[in-house]
């Protein structure tokens, strides 16, 4: 417990908090990574996404976000959170209610026409039992992850780079990497940095607290204890 109050006292001094994260906290909801999204997508050329849709899409909606990420749009909706930088395109943290996220490599929330370029973004597309198709010309519709093949968001990545280098608190969540020259080179100097995750990542030597646990523990925790202060 005393790692989650340094953890408590971090958020109740901070005025402006960053979130990244990774797959590791979409390992409670059992969300979509970008690996998998890409792994369905080798060799798939011509073939359209037909498999992508019984593989992945059955899995986002069958399960619900993790506790973590409900955990962190509470911290949104109190006005510490500022956003949430992510590498994963399951859409979780937006179905959690968190409003300003910022998924530097797409998501599910940007699709795109395979046939004429017309743009269908907004996760709800999905919710259906067949391959959606464009309305102006019946082309196939593709997630940014897998018509972009290896490939960044550029407008999420601008706002990564500005709410990092505001942040005075730093949460690294269920991610191994920090994608240097993409948004975390920009981060604030002297941010504080709080790393929570069960395995030893490249952030271990950085940060100035690492909690090694799962990110739903620690979330649990951390609201057990906040109750109990107020």
């Amino acid at each position: 417990m005393d790692k989650i109050q340094q953890l408590a006292d971090y958020i109740d001094q901070s005025s402006s908090i960053v979130a990244t994260t990774g797959a590791g906290i979409s390992v409670g909801g059992g969300g979509v990574t970008y690996g998998q999204m890409r792994f369905s997508s080798r060799g798939r050329r011509g073939s359209g996404a037909g498999s992508f849709l019984p593989t992945y899409l059955e899995t986002m909606f069958s399960y619900q976000p993790s506790f973590a990420h409900y955990a962190l749009a509470e911290l949104e909706a109190e006005g510490k959170l500022t956003g949430i930088i992510t590498t994963n395109v399951d859409c979780m943290h937006t179905i959690a209610g968190s409003k300003n996220v910022a998924e530097i490599q797409g998501s599910l929330q940007v699709n795109c026409c395979a046939k004429c370029g017309r743009h269908y973004d907004g996760y709800e597309i999905w919710k259906q039992d067949e391959l959606p198709r464009c309305e102006a010309c019946g082309g196939e519709i593709l997630p940014w992850p897998l018509y972009s093949h290896i490939g960044l968001w550029d407008a999420d990545v601008r706002k990564a780079r500005e709410w990092i280098s505001k942040a005075d608190l730093i949460l690294v969540i269920g991610t191994r990497g920090n994608y240097g020259d993409v948004y975390w080179d920009y981060r604030r100097r002297g941010a504080a940095i709080v790393q929570i995750n069960p395995g030893h990542t490249g952030f271990d030597g950085v940060a100035n607290l690492n909690i090694c646990q799962g990110s739903d523990e620690v979330f649990q925790s951390l609201k057990k204890l906040r109750q109990g202060n107020d």
